[in-house]
């Protein structure tokens, strides 16, 4: 069986890498006023933070067409797949895995009425976001390679990224807040946008976990929460910008000296997280 890995752009896997991994990444958009961007494709790292820095207003993000994802999933085909495995970002945070859901139930109901062979399409609802289903996902793509079968990779998938710890800083709270994708963090944080925030990822949604006054506390203290997780099988770090990556290297260095996979924030997460944020996605030992 050849299975075909399908994900959304908010895995944060750049297109150039997803391509090499034989991984297809289905991109949201990014609205600037009237200018709709595709996230990985119209839009980089670079040139997204660039315009988010000089925008008076905050961008809105959209999940792709059930069309777009009708596309892939056919390309894939068409390309030789005999499975799919298509993994999203946490359910409760995007619509994009019900998009994905709708185009692949209407793909296999198109086949089996065509009386075409069946290609069985799995979708995996990461319950976490950017590289805390974008590493499993180029895992599962080499484990694809190597003659995983579909529900094999789904398992592998399911289970490192819901086992993994996720611990995000901000800079401000003031993007998440906005774009309304800060859940019951408000309930502690309220409206102190001036505070360095950490955050996690519990049930699919953005959850506190501590508040701290200074960046350099914040990072310290992201650290010590690395190294409070104990033996750990993978990590990996997205952020921002090379400055806020760096910055929370040094503090995780200190504390495991083993390899960390490294992303940067594509546009719409970025649009939530806000510049200089950065992140840790840590699979405990099991």
């Amino acid at each position: 069986m050849t299975i075909h890995l399908v994900t959304d752009s908010t895995s944060d896997i750049e297109q150039t890498r997803a391509a090499a991994q034989g991984v297809t990444v289905v991109p949201l958009t990014v609205d600037f006023g009237s200018q709709t961007y595709r996230d990985g494709v119209d839009l980089d790292n670079k040139a997204f933070y660039e315009k988010l820095a000089s925008s008076a207003v905050l961008p809105k993000t959209s999940t792709p067409s059930v069309e777009a994802f009708r596309t892939a999933y056919e390309q894939a085909i068409a390309n030789g797949a005999t499975g799919i495995l298509s993994v999203h970002i946490s359910g409760a945070l995007s619509g994009t895995l019900n998009t994905a859901t709708l185009a692949a139930n209407q793909l296999t109901e198109d086949r089996d009425h065509a009386k075409k062979p069946a290609v069985p399409i799995r979708l995996v609802d990461s319950r976490t976001v950017s590289a805390g289903f974008g590493y499993p996902v180029l895992l599962a793509a080499d484990r694809a390679k190597a003659g995983a079968s579909l529900d094999d990779l789904a398992t592998f998938v399911q289970r490192i990224s819901e086992g993994s710890k996720t611990l995000f800083l901000l800079d401000t709270l003031e993007y998440l807040q906005k774009g309304g994708r800060i859940g019951t963090a408000s309930a502690i944080f309220g409206t102190m946008l001036s505070i360095k925030p950490i955050l996690g990822i519990r049930d699919g949604l953005v959850v506190p976990v501590e508040r701290v006054r200074t960046r350099g506390k914040a990072l310290t203290r992201m650290g010590e929460l690395v190294r409070a997780i104990g033996p750990i099988e993978y990590m990996a770090l997205a952020a921002s910008d090379d400055g806020a990556a760096t910055d929370l290297l040094n503090v995780i260095k200190p504390v495991y000296d083993g390899h960390i996979e490294q992303f940067k924030l594509g546009a719409v997460v970025g649009t939530h997280a806000g510049p200089h944020a950065a992140g840790v996605f840590v699979m405990p030992q099991q």
